[in-house]
């Protein structure tokens, strides 16, 4: 018997195949495209996931025919928060919202005056990102549209119905469109209400573990799939990732440098902390809660230097490798695309401070990284205000393969960070796992274990003082610029 995982994410779709004991057999990646028709806009045509999904699938099934006919069990990763609006007879009306779209930052502000609760029943701020104020903006900018709406699903979730016929979504992606009640896992009718919309325009909920339907018959004719595998309700794509690293009890977590960046830690129960723009979300597996600190620019602020620069990232991270002594003059405020935690500012910009005649690639690329070090600890800082202990955090993302990235992320934490031994622990990794569950009624913890650890990064104490100090100076900068910015 093997299990598939799905991860529809922003620039891909990924298909991961696993055995019965969790090893992974084989997978296969398709790409997708963004497109930005104005400033802050950020949109995708769903129709694309499930031409990604079904291209990777055939993929696979070309390289592994004889595992992929054993599949039993499918489980679903997902970029979070994209508003995907479908008719009454399943049309999609437009191109979905995705989550780095910022366009509803006055809808956020509306919608709360208008539920002074929400923040009490999401456990969260209204955030652009989120999937409720983009409906309103599209009530307000597309009323045509809005009348429209039969169905609002999330990426995975619209994938689903195309897998299996029905509308399903689960609790940890559903947390993150601010129409939940986090505490009750359930969907909030007064939140719904604010965006003009009610229960019959969402899918039924289900734990992340547990079965959401079965495969369509022709579908498994298409992949030749012995059967009809039943398929889990998945994850939104941190949620299922956690899953896959293993981080499901109370404390365990991973700090991921992708695109963004997240500081995610597992909580036994719902801990929201608003002030601090901390994401309180019910997690992938039953009866627990997780808490994110987010903040949009990590690989990204390196990637936009390098590009500046016509150079590759990893030949600037290893040129500031060399001789590394500490924090310098220059210093980076990574909030490229707006900033999430601790902010909650979509008009947040960043911006370099110290520079001189002696600044040049080598520095300023230092100064991009620790930028993007003192954005984790500033998650880690308000995780901590929440009244949360972070007891163990391994690395993901492609930045953590910056052994020097990690040990400023380190040092500035004062906490060890693991980086796990060479594998794929991501969200179609962690899907299969849930896949695996669902199938089979193993207990999460006994499949979502964590894996084995490659090396342990440790905080540099001859260095602590100076980060200290350049922190403090860099929380001082944004409140000064975000100042003059606005007289």
């Amino acid at each position: 018997m093997t299990y598939l995982g799905l991860d529809i994410g922003t620039s891909g779709v990924k298909a991961l195949l696993i055995d019965g004991q969790g090893a992974v057999i084989g997978d296969a990646t398709t790409t997708l495209n963004v497109s930005r028709p104005k400033s802050g806009w950020s949109e995708q045509n769903p129709a694309d996931w499930w031409q990604a999904v079904t291209d990777a699938i055939d993929l696979l099934k070309g390289k592994h025919p004889n595992e992929v006919a054993a599949i039993k069990g499918i489980g679903l990763s997902g970029q979070m928060h994209g508003a995907t609006l479908l008719d009454g007879n399943d049309a999609i009306i437009r191109p979905a919202i995705l989550w780095n779209d910022v366009r509803s930052d006055a809808e956020c502000r509306e919608l709360e005056a208008a539920l002074p609760t929400s923040r009490e029943i999401s456990g969260n701020i209204a955030m652009p990102g989120f999937t409720a104020p983009k409906i309103l903006w599209v009530k307000k900018h597309e009323p045509e549209n809005f009348s429209r709406i039969a169905k609002v699903l999330l990426p995975k979730d619209y994938v689903r119905l195309l897998l299996t016929g029905r509308y399903v979504s689960e609790m940890s992606d559903a947390a993150g469109t601010l129409w939940l009640d986090v505490a009750k896992r359930d969907w909030s009718e007064a939140l719904l209400g604010a965006t003009g919309l009610d229960k019959s325009h969402m899918p039924g909920l289900v734990e992340g573990s547990e079965v959401s339907g079965t495969l369509k018959k022709e579908l498994c004719q298409r992949w030749g799939i012995e059967g009809q595998p039943v398929v889990a309700g998945g994850g939104g794509d941190n949620a299922a990732s956690a899953c896959g690293i293993g981080a499901i009890n109370p404390g365990e977590g991973f700090v991921s440098l992708g695109t963004s960046g997240v500081v995610f830690v597992s909580n036994e129960k719902f801990s929201p902390n608003t002030g601090g723009a901390v994401h309180a979300f019910c997690h992938a597996v039953p009866d627990t809660w997780h808490q994110m600190g987010v903040f949009l620019s990590a690989t990204d602020s390196l990637n936009w230097l390098a590009k500046l620069l016509g150079a590759e990232a990893a030949a600037l991270t290893s040129q500031v490798a060399e001789g590394f002594s500490g924090p310098g003059e220059e210093i980076f405020l990574p909030y490229l695309s707006g900033e999430r935690t601790p902010h909650n500012n979509a008009k947040a910009r960043g911006s370099f401070t110290g520079l001189s005649h002696l600044s040049d690639a080598k520095t300023m690329t230092q100064a991009v990284m620790e930028g993007v070090a003192f954005a984790v600890r500033d998650s880690q800082r308000v995780l901590a205000d929440a009244g949360t202990d972070i007891k163990t955090l391994l690395a993901v993302g492609g930045g953590s393969r910056s052994e020097l990235w990690l040990e400023m992320i380190a040092t500035n934490l004062g906490m060890e960070i693991a980086i796990p031994q060479d594998g794929d622990f991501g969200g179609a990794f962690g899907a299969a796992r849930l896949g695996l569950i669902a199938a089979t009624g193993a207990e999460p913890a006994s499949v979502c274990t964590m894996p084995k650890i490659k090396k342990t990064i440790s905080p540099r104490a001859d260095l602590k003082s100076a980060y200290d100090e350049q922190y403090e100076r860099f929380r001082a900068l944004y409140g000064a610029i975000e100042e003059a910015r606005n007289q």
